[in-house]
């Protein structure tokens, strides 16, 4: 793995949490930067002030105004109730074009509700203060696995991945995705929340950066059956990720959305380095890949 000061791609870690809330830890979310454009995927709670921490502490290219594009995995909560902020933080911040969101299906649904839910609040903004004319505006499009982004800096796949139930008249086919980002310099692989499937080492093959979410099984085994039995179907344990990983041999695996429960961060590394001996990061909010 290249050096960060020595790309053009870096991966921002702006949150790492999951739907249990603990200090320190934001909700799922984490920038691509290519020549310092951001796309950001997942925006959790607590997106807009790590988006705002990460600028202060000179990241270059994550400037508020700068959020045009975000990318989402799923409707999970912890996904999603950032994006009142991303719709309107930047706006306030002097962004000129509208914020383009791509999801499963209930995306574009989604993005009109946050629409309507501020209305009063940008009618009121526009009425009083300075603003851009379309800065305010969120464009929300359903897509499914295959292409659903390029620019001239990035080509973004959507794949399919294994997020226990869902009831497919309500969510669509593809309710859950992972993202695949190639750039100018680097692939990025951003796992979203997912239990095994059969192709996961292909997907994830040769990327240089593989952010995934992650177990412990030590942790596990304290939860109820009920909760074991779901997250053995729903979330992906350092055991098996270990062995994945091993299989696909990232230039870099980055544990995000850490679900410990009464494990140590030991034990989880310790887990997924039984079958892993490549490069590893245990990640942080804020940390830089």
């Amino acid at each position: 793995m290249r050096p960060v000061t020595d790309t053009r791609t870096r991966v921002v870690l702006l949150g790492t949490g999951t739907p249990r809330t603990e200090a320190g830890r934001a909700g799922t979310s984490t920038a691509v930067i290519v020549d310092d454009r951001p796309y950001v995927f997942d925006f959790g709670p607590g997106v807009g002030l790590r988006l705002s921490e990460a600028h202060q502490i000179g990241i270059s290219g994550l400037a508020m105004s700068g959020v045009t594009r975000a990318f989402l995995t799923h409707m999970h909560s912890d996904h999603t109730l950032g994006l009142g902020a991303l719709m309107l933080t930047p706006w306030m911040f002097g962004r000129e074009d509208p914020l383009d969101v791509y999801g499963p299906q209930g995306m574009t649904a989604m993005a009109r509700s946050v629409a309507a839910a501020y209305s009063l609040d940008v009618a009121k903004r526009a009425l009083n203060e300075p603003h851009s004319e379309r800065g305010h505006e969120i464009i929300g499009r359903d897509v499914v696995p295959g292409v659903v982004y390029t620019d001239e800096l990035v080509e973004v796949e959507a794949f399919a991945v294994q997020h226990g139930d869902w009831d497919p008249i309500v969510h669509g086919p593809f309710p859950a995705m992972g993202y695949r980002v190639t750039t100018p310099d680097r692939t990025v692989v951003i796992s979203g929340d997912t239990g095994p499937f059969p192709e996961m080492a292909s997907i994830y093959a040769g990327c240089d950066v593989l952010v995934h979410e992650v177990y412990s099984t030590v942790g596990l085994s304290s939860r109820s059956p009920e909760w074991q039995a779901y997250h053995a179907r729903s979330h992906t344990s350092g055991t098996h990720l270990g062995s994945v990983a091993s299989e696909a041999g990232p230039g870099v695996l980055v544990l995000a959305h850490q679900l410990l429960w009464h494990a140590t961060e030991d034990d989880l590394i310790n887990e997924v380095t039984a079958a892993y001996g490549g490069p590893l990061i245990y990640g942080r909010d804020l940390s830089v890949i």
